[in-house]
């Protein structure tokens, strides 16, 4: 298993894992030059920051002061704004660990950085494991109340070609949180069962995924944030994904209490990433196990408020291995 990555953005640009036959691909999707990342991309294994996905009219309210964050995504706030943490230049840090060479960046985001408050020093741990497994620690001190939610952006294709709807996913959820016309959470916590957002037996992802369902239709796909069952802050399964042809598994494990799949929707042709390939609908699928949308705005949602003298710390990792 071999795993680059960049210190613009954090970015993962390749990991590449053997088939069942022993032959190594790349299962990320990503550009060969820098030039890619920074005109074409649609935030490809990137570091998300301050705030991973959307939160609502790009504003919330913490202790009394309300705070307006820039809308990058119609009326809506998306991934930390125009330049979030996946377009920063991070400080690198080669680092050892028992299972071989790993890499520290660090960055602070300072007070009012695309209007969050707090200046709010990152520190993210990629650590290679015994078992073919990619483990990300995410750390983070602020000097003043903020809020804070952090992931990668990673699309993956385990056949390392063509689409993921041959992909067969299981996620460890039996609810997730519907949202409303610009992807944001209506508040509710909806079950599963019954729909096709039921991935808690293994499913191809196209098996439903154009399917006339309110919440495929709004996202044109799958773009929802999965509630995790498990107790929060403690490492546990989130998702297993196996790519029939080549074998290849991906499982996903985090202390996130949420995970955000998204099956590449709004990837349309126009992209042309690594070895010419172009990248269509549903070329890759993302796993960003993640705090719910929205969460300063929908108080029943876990809290994303990291104080003044706290630590923020979250563990994922991404663990591959053949049938």
């Amino acid at each position: 298993m071999e795993v680059s990555i960049t210190n613009y953005g954090g970015i993962i640009t390749a990991i590449k894992v053997p088939d069942r036959n022993g032959t190594i691909a790349d299962v990320v999707l990503g550009h060969e030059s820098l030039e890619g990342y920074l005109n074409r991309s649609r935030y490809f294994g990137a570091l998300i920051g301050r705030y991973a996905n959307r939160i609502g009219r790009g504003r919330f309210y913490l202790n009394g002061n309300a705070y307006a964050l820039t809308q990058n995504n119609g009326e809506n706030h998306l991934h930390g704004g125009s330049k979030g943490f996946d377009k920063v230049i991070w400080q690198p840090t080669e680092v050892n660990s028992s299972n071989g060479v790993g890499l520290e960046l660090r960055y602070l985001s300072k007070d009012r950085e695309e209007g969050y408050p707090g200046n709010l020093q990152v520190t993210i741990r990629y650590l290679p494991g015994e078992h073919n497994d990619l483990r990300i620690d995410y750390f983070a001190t602020t000097d003043k109340d903020t809020i804070v939610n952090l992931t990668n952006h990673s699309y993956f294709n385990l056949a390392g070609c063509g689409t993921v709807l041959d992909h067969e996913l299981r996620i460890n959820a039996d609810a997730f949180t519907p949202v409303r016309e610009g992807l944001v959470p209506t508040g509710a916590v909806m079950s599963v069962s019954g729909t096709p957002m039921d991935f808690t037996q293994a499913t191809r992802i196209g098996a439903h995924v154009n399917e006339k369902f309110e919440q495929l239709v709004l996202a044109g796909g799958y773009d929802h944030n999965f509630v995790l069952r498990g107790d929060v802050n403690h490492l546990r399964d989130a998702a297993r994904v196996y790519e029939p042809s080549s074998g290849r598994i991906l499982e996903v494990s985090t202390t996130q209490p949420g995970l955000q799949f998204y099956s590449g929707n709004f990837l349309d042709g126009s992209i042309v990433g690594k070895c010419g390939r172009i990248y269509v609908r549903h070329s890759g699928c993302c796993f960003e196990p993640q705090h719910f949308p929205d969460s300063p705005n929908q108080p029943s949602f876990p809290s994303t408020v990291l104080k003044a003298g706290e630590q923020y710390h979250h563990t994922t990792v991404f663990r591959f291995s053949i049938a």
